[in-house]
């Protein structure tokens, strides 16, 4: 008797054929490099709190040639990540009577005027 073979999709390499879809694996992949980054800095917070020495022992490390590219990488990855995340922002509100270009465009600058007037902040508290 023989047996019946079902259809299977193949799975590897699908989504590298629709443009769409690419982009979708690069922001879920950006998250990763993101988690990596929260974990460094969580790293950050637990040598601070071990101390003087094991503090600066990771701003050690952070100011190897590695880590600066490292951190090159991640600065790519948070633009992208937030750029595509300003443009799903209008799709969760398809309602609203405001453009969907108006709406990214005022998340990109109160994140903008955020960033600036954290990093006044911490230039004016270091002084």
């Amino acid at each position: 008797m023989s047996s019946a073979r079902t259809y299977m999709r193949p799975m590897a390499g699908w989504w590298r054929k629709d443009p769409y879809f690419v982009r979708y694996m690069i922001r879920e992949g950006s998250a990763v490099f993101l988690s990596l980054y929260a974990f460094m800095l969580l790293a950050g917070i637990i040598c601070l709190a071990r101390g003087e020495a094991a503090y600066n022992a990771w701003r050690a490390v952070l100011a190897h040639p590695l880590s600066i590219a490292l951190h090159a990488i991640v600065l790519a990855f948070v633009a992208y990540h937030a750029w595509t995340w300003f443009k799903v922002m209008p799709k969760t509100t398809p309602d609203l009577p405001v453009p969907q270009k108006l709406i990214v465009a005022g998340g990109l600058t109160a994140s903008a005027v955020l960033s600036l007037a954290l990093f006044g902040f911490a230039w004016w508290a270091t002084r």
